[in-house]
């Protein structure tokens, strides 16, 4: 409901038709427990840390899908040595149980041809895009919602690095996060300063 509120609020539909899946890789503490080479179920994947190679951080990788203004429609959490392509199969049959109206799925060269094949089995049309091969940085045709929507989650505490011995706990941090952000600009609200708020000033004496 308040997703739909707030697409409503920038002139969309209430309901998409259009998404964007992609991976954050996010360091843990030490409380989350190791990923065994040899991996025996999905629940071990999810409740253990593993190491992104690719990005040379041991942690979990959060797994989400958006809409097209960086909503969050879908989060999985996994152990950082899991494959992109292999919970993104699943995070694309939770999209089409909860949001039959999307078709399109936009996504990046991360993941394997398999993934196309499972879109289409939910009715779902995946579409890569590539990176241009100019120097710098240049934001992704229709991607970038998602590498912004990486950023409004670090700027939360418990999601810059993943204190959450289940799993579980990391997905309703996701969400809590998004219900936030998405309450503060329907309302209008902005997080109120300390400072102000106690008198303490911004240099010490």
């Amino acid at each position: 409901m308040l997703r739909g509120k707030s697409r409503r609020f920038q002139g969309r539909s209430a309901k998409p038709t259009a998404a964007v899946v992609d991976v954050q890789s996010v360091k843990t503490s030490a409380n989350v427990a190791e990923a065994s080479q040899g991996i025996a179920s999905a629940n071990v994947a999810e409740a253990s840390q593993g190491i992104d190679v690719g990005k040379k951080i041991k942690g979990r990788k959060r797994h989400l899908i958006t809409d097209a203004l960086g909503l969050v429609l879908a989060v999985l959490v996994t152990a950082a040595n899991v494959h992109d392509t292999t919970r993104g199969k699943l995070l694309l049959g939770d999209l089409a149980a909860a949001h039959p109206g999307v078709t399109e799925v936009r996504a990046d060269g991360g993941y394997q041809k398999s993934i196309f094949n499972n879109g289409a089995r939910w009715g779902i049309d995946v579409e890569v895009v590539q990176r241009p091969r100019t120097k710098g940085f240049e934001p992704l045709p229709r991607r970038w919602v998602i590498e912004r929507t990486f950023g409004w989650l670090m700027q939360h505490r418990r999601l810059a690095r993943d204190y959450e011995a289940l799993p579980q706990r990391l997905r309703a941090m996701t969400q809590w996060a998004m219900a936030n952000r998405m309450s503060r600009e329907l309302t209008g609200g902005s997080a109120p300063t300390w400072r102000i708020e106690t008198g303490i000033p911004l240099t010490s004496a």
